[in-house]
């Protein structure tokens, strides 16, 4: 399996979809636009609403998942990674991912109490492309 291919794979992709574990011990899937940065396959950087269910259910519950997939005429290819979701409301990493429209979500700007990063650490993964699904370790 070539990681390289993955990588440049999951960078095209428009949608994210991110899982946590609420306070029950169920999982909950949530569709967000692509993260802000990758850094290879290990770390992805997404911005959210620090008030969010989802930062809520983090703090309490790091374990997380990340997948990303497309679906074409014929062939269907998924990546699901699994690891940890961090969340981070230190400036320079709010600098670091902010974009000019975000104004549109976060009023008060880069320094809106209410921005945050979700910074997804991932230590496994799951390949799946043409009938074929292969796992995976990151490092």
């Amino acid at each position: 399996m070539d990681k390289n291919k993955i990588e440049a794979f999951i960078g095209r992709q428009k949608v994210a979809f991110i899982c946590s574990v609420d306070e029950e011990g169920y999982p909950n899937v949530k569709a967000m636009l692509k993260p802000r940065k990758m850094e290879g396959l290990q770390h992805f950087y997404f911005s959210t609403n620090t008030s969010s269910m989802r930062v809520k259910q983090y703090l309490q519950n790091p374990n997380a998942c990340i997948y990303f997939y497309h679906k074409g005429i014929i062939r269907y290819e998924g990546v699901m990674l699994k690891g940890k979701m961090e969340v981070l409301t230190d400036q320079k990493t709010k600098d670091m991912i902010w974009r000019r429209g975000d104004t549109m979500f976060y009023k008060g700007g880069v320094t809106d109490p209410d921005y945050c990063v979700l910074k997804f650490t991932a230590d496994s993964g799951r390949y799946y492309c043409d009938l074929k699904t292969e796992s995976f370790t990151i490092k």
